[in-house]
């Protein structure tokens, strides 16, 4: 994915194999899954039921388990000797009254009700912390997998003009601002306006919103202005809920009638970079990894 000049951080830990990777939606579980194996390290699958792609999950080995069933996942984990664990997916924040609590969560109940009542960050470094407790060492992309991190620099044909360098400086400095209130991880501005601010809808919301608003004539800017920027939240543990960017988020870039993406480099996923490059130049878009 990266073109001449460009490097990406090659830090991985001492993993111990296998690795248990706790997946939900997406294809980002299954690329982490084939890194590992390339690099010569088993990943073992646990699978959340309702999220996870059960048809992409049976190239692994893999356990399906059920948010709330903390006792039966420590129990695998240990029963397939994972001490290092990976977050990875999209998941939907359920509701305490949806979860099926087992004896296990039962027991750090308390813990777990504190972690529901922050943002998305907050509730899986309190989970990651309840595991950490029991023995376990939470990881990392960025320890695992660091080739499926965004480098720095321009990726496609296209490179950002002067106006979309300027939009990409507010939009990270708006993300530092709202870091604290662990918002969202998405900002897109146009001509040095903010028009919309990543919420519980997601980024694909986010650009869906930006796209309705410019067809009802609220954005009067001209197309191929603006730009989509994203970063995680200040101060917010990198093992867990790294933003992600793939061709999904191109096409939604793209039908909202931005110029580009901007992403902080090696704290931002790739789902799929070359389709994404090979995506972004079809419509005309850039991409771009900016220094934290």
């Amino acid at each position: 994915m990266m073109r001449s000049g460009q490097t990406m951080t090659e830090r991985v830990v001492d993993a111990s194999s296998p690795v248990g990777l706790i997946a939900a939606g997406g294809v980002m579980p299954f690329a982490v899954a084939d890194s590992l194996v390339a690099r010569g390290i088993d990943p073992v699958v646990f699978a959340l039921r309702g999220s996870c792609d059960p048809v992409a999950v049976e190239r692994f080995r893999h356990h399906w388990i059920s948010v709330g069933q903390l006792g039966r996942a420590v129990k695998l984990f240990r029963a397939e000797h994972c001490r290092d664990l990976v977050f990875i997916g999209t998941l939907v924040r359920p509701a305490l009254s949806e979860i099926r609590l087992d004896w296990g969560t039962v027991r750090v109940f308390g813990r777990l009700w504190s972690a529901f009542r922050g943002g998305d960050d907050h509730l899986l470094s309190g989970v990651g912390r309840i595991l950490e407790q029991d023995g376990f060492r939470m990881v990392g992309i960025k320890d695992v997998a660091p080739e499926l991190l965004m480098p720095e620099g321009c990726l496609t044909a296209r490179a950002p003009d002067e106006n979309a360098v300027i939009d990409i400086a507010k939009g990270c400095d708006v993300l530092r601002a709202l870091g604290p209130f662990d918002i969202g991880q998405a900002v897109v501005v146009i001509d040095g306006h903010v028009v919309g601010v990543e919420d519980i809808e997601g980024t694909d919301g986010l650009l869906a919103r930006v796209a309705r608003l410019r067809k009802e004539g609220r954005i009067r800017a001209a197309v191929a202005r603006g730009v989509l920027v994203k970063a995680p939240k200040s101060g917010q543990d990198l093992r867990f809920d790294l933003p992600t960017i793939g061709p999904r988020t191109i096409e939604g870039a793209a039908q909202a009638g931005l110029s580009g993406i901007a992403a902080v480099a090696a704290n931002t996923i790739v789902a799929e970079p070359q389709v994404m490059i090979e995506t972004a130049d079809a419509a005309g878009l850039f991409v771009t990894g900016v220094a934290a």
